[in-house]
C-alpha cells in the first residue's frame, strides 16, 4: 500500500514538473510578442491575434507527445527565431526579422560578425538567460523519462486549441481595418518571420541563377567618338556613411576639411537611398536598374560589362570580402576582381589602384573601388592617427557610450574625407600625358535608429560628383549642369522617394556643347530586353 502511494505520489511530482516545464516554453517563447505589442502599431485586432494564436500553437505542440522535453528540442528552430528577435528589439527597438536581416546574415563575412556580435552583448546575456535553463530543463525532463499523463495532455490541448480559435476569430476585424490586408504576414510573430525567410529564399535562387538568367544580356554598347589620349574612369562606391554626420551637409563638426577645400565639388543635397542594406543598394548602384525594376536585376548584367562591351580594361578593387550576393555576381563581370587583404583601410584602394595604372600603360580602365567606408565597429576603421575625435574607444552599443560611438564614427568619415581627396590626386596625377574621367562619389546610409532590421523608407543619401579639371570645356558643361540640379530631388517617381542620381537607369546622356581640345567617349547603347537606347 505504501510503495503504491510512494508511486502515484512521484507520477503526479513528474506530471506536475512536465506541466510547468510546457508552460515555462510557452511563457518564454512569447516574450517577443508581448515586446511588439508595445513597439509595433498594431490596431488592437492585431495586437490579440499576434497574442493569442501563437500561444495557443505553442501550448498545443507542447501536447503532441507526452514527453514535453522532447517537443521543446523539436521546437528548436521557433527558440533560435524568438531569440534573434529578442537581440533585434536590443538593437534598434522595433521591427521584426525582415527579409534583409536574413540575407544579411547569409551574406556578411565572419569578420563583421564578429565584430557586431563583441558589441551587443547584453542582449546575448538576456536571451543566455531566458533559453538556456529552458533547453537545460529540456534536457533533464528527457533523461529522467517525465512523461505528461494523458489529462494533462488532453487538458493543455484544449486550452491551446481555444486560445487559438480565439486568436483566429480576432483576424477577421483585424484584416477589415488593415490597410494592407496582410495581418498575418506582418503582424503576427512568428508567421511573418517564416514569410519572410521564404522570401529571402526566393531571393536566393534568383540570384544563384543569375549567370544563366543573364548570359543573354547585352548593352549593344559602341563608341561614337574616339578620345586622343587614354581614359580612365575610376568609380568609388562608399559604405555605411550618413550625410548628417559630413561637414559638407551642414554637420558642426570639420569632418571634410578636404573635400570641402576641393574645387569644382559638387554635392548633391535632396537624394536618398533606396535601401539601407549594402546587398540591396551596392548592386543598383552597379547596374542600369531602377528601384521600381527589382526583378530586372537578376536578368542585366552591371557596369562593368558595359564597359567591356566598349573596349575598356575593366577592374574592381573591393576592400571588403567576398559576400556571396549579387555584388559578387556583378563584380565577377570586370576583368579583374582583386580583394584586398588586411587591415581594411581605404586608403589601400589608392595603392592598389596606382599599380593597376602604372601596370597597364596602354587600356582604356574602368577602376571601381568597393570601400569599406564606416562599417561597424567604426573604431576599427581608420588608423590611429585619424581619430580626431576623442574619446573613441571601442565600446559596446548603448546609451552610455553614445558620445564614444558619435566620436568613432566621426573620426571614420574624417579618413573617407582624406582618403577621397587622395583618390582625386591620384586620378589627377596619372593625367599628364593621359586624360582621367571624372571621380562620382557615392556612399550608402547607415541608419542608427532603424538599421538593417527593418523595413524601413529610404534615407538620406551622400552623393557627391568631383569633376577632373583636365576636361576643360566638357567639365565646364557637366559641372554646370550638376549645380543646375545639385538641390532638386533625385526621383523618377513623384508619389514616392527614389534613389540618387547614379541609380536612374544609365547610361544618361552627357553632351557637351563648349569646344575642347579633348572630345569625350560617346557610346551609343541598346537595352537588349527593352530595345531603349541612350548616349554618353
Amino acid at each position: 500500500m505504501a510503495v503504491h502511494e510512494k508511486k502515484e505520489s512521484f507520477k503526479e511530482h513528474n506530471d506536475r514538473g512536465s506541466i510547468l516545464l510546457a508552460f515555462y516554453f510557452v511563457l518564454t517563447l512569447l516574450i517577443p510578442n508581448l515586446v511588439l505589442l508595445y513597439t509595433e502599431p498594431y490596431s488592437i485586432w492585431s495586437a490579440e491575434a499576434s497574442l493569442f494564436i501563437p500561444m495557443g500553437f505553442y501550448l498545443m505542440w507542447s501536447a503532441v507527445l507526452k514527453r514535453s522535453g522532447i517537443m521543446i528540442w523539436l521546437a528548436f528552430p521557433l527558440v533560435v527565431l524568438a531569440a534573434f528577435q529578442i537581440v533585434l528589439l536590443y538593437l534598434f527597438g522595433n521591427s521584426i526579422i525582415a527579409t534583409d536581416m536574413f540575407t544579411n546574415l547569409l551574406t556578411t563575412n565572419p569578420e563583421e560578425a564578429g565584430e557586431l556580435l563583441s558589441n551587443i552583448y547584453p542582449s546575448i546575456i538576456i536571451v543566455c538567460a531566458i533559453y538556456l535553463p529552458l533547453l537545460w530543463f529540456a534536457s533533464r525532463d528527457i533523461g529522467q523519462r517525465h512523461c505528461l499523463s494523458k489529462t494533462a495532455r488532453k487538458n493543455i490541448a484544449l486550452i491551446g486549441l481555444s486560445s487559438f480559435i480565439l486568436g483566429g476569430l480576432f483576424l477577421a476585424p483585424a484584416y477589415k481595418v488593415s490597410e494592407d490586408k496582410r495581418v498575418l504576414k506582418t503582424d503576427i510573430f512568428p508567421v511573418n518571420v517564416f514569410y519572410n525567410i521564404g522570401l529571402c529564399g526566393s531571393e536566393f535562387r534568383k540570384m544563384y541563377r543569375f549567370e544563366h538568367t543573364s548570359e543573354d544580356f547585352t548593352y549593344h554598347a559602341r563608341r561614337t567618338a574616339e578620345a586622343s589620349k587614354r581614359e580612365i574612369y575610376v568609380y568609388v562606391i562608399g559604405e555605411a556613411s550618413r550625410a548628417a554626420n559630413w561637414q559638407l551637409y551642414g554637420y558642426h563638426r570639420e569632418t571634410n576639411p578636404c573635400l570641402t577645400r576641393t574645387e569644382g565639388l559638387v554635392v548633391f543635397r535632396n537624394t536618398v537611398t533606396q535601401s539601407n542594406t549594402t546587398h540591396k543598394s551596392v548592386p543598383l548602384i552597379l547596374s542600369s536598374v531602377k528601384t521600381d525594376q527589382h526583378e530586372e536585376l537578376y536578368r542585366r548584367k552591371g557596369l562593368p560589362a558595359l564597359f567591356k562591351e566598349t573596349g575598356f580594361k575593366t577592374w574592381f578593387l573591393s576592400n571588403q570580402r567576398p559576400q556571396g550576393a549579387m555584388i559578387d555576381k556583378l563584380a565577377k563581370d570586370a576583368d579583374s576582381l582583386v580583394y584586398l587583404p588586411e587591415p581594411r583601410y581605404d586608403m589601400q584602394l589608392l595603392e592598389a589602384m596606382k599599380r593597376v595604372i602604372a601596370e597597364d600603360p596602354e587600356h582604356d580602365l574602368l577602376i571601381i573601388l568597393h570601400c569599406y567606408g564606416s562599417h561597424f565597429t567604426y573604431h576599427q576603421r581608420y588608423p590611429r592617427e585619424f581619430a580626431r575625435f576623442l574619446p573613441d574607444d571601442n565600446v559596446a552599443i548603448n546609451r552610455k557610450n553614445v558620445e564614444k560611438l558619435v566620436n568613432a564614427y566621426d573620426n571614420s568619415i574624417y579618413y573617407t574625407d582624406h582618403s577621397r581627396r587622395r583618390s582625386n590626386i591620384s586620378a589627377r596625377s596619372k593625367t599628364t600625358a593621359r586624360r582621367c574621367s571624372t571621380v562620382p562619389i557615392t556612399a550608402k546610409i547607415f541608419s542608427t535608429t532603424n538599421g538593417s532590421a527593418s523595413c524601413t523608407p529610404p534615407l538620406r543619401r551622400l552623393f557627391i560628383s568631383s569633376m577632373s579639371p583636365i576636361w576643360d570645356g566638357f567639365r565646364r558643361n557637366i559641372d554646370g549642369n550638376s549645380r543646375k540640379k545639385s538641390k532638386r530631388p533625385a526621383t523618377t517617381n513623384p508619389h514616392r522617394p527614389q534613389p540618387t542620381p547614379c541609380f536612374k537607369a544609365w547610361p544618361i546622356s552627357l553632351r557637351s556643347k563648349a569646344t575642347s581640345s579633348i572630345r569625350p567617349t560617346r557610346w551609343s547603347v541598346r537595352h537588349s530586353t527593352t530595345g531603349h537606347r541612350a548616349a554618353i
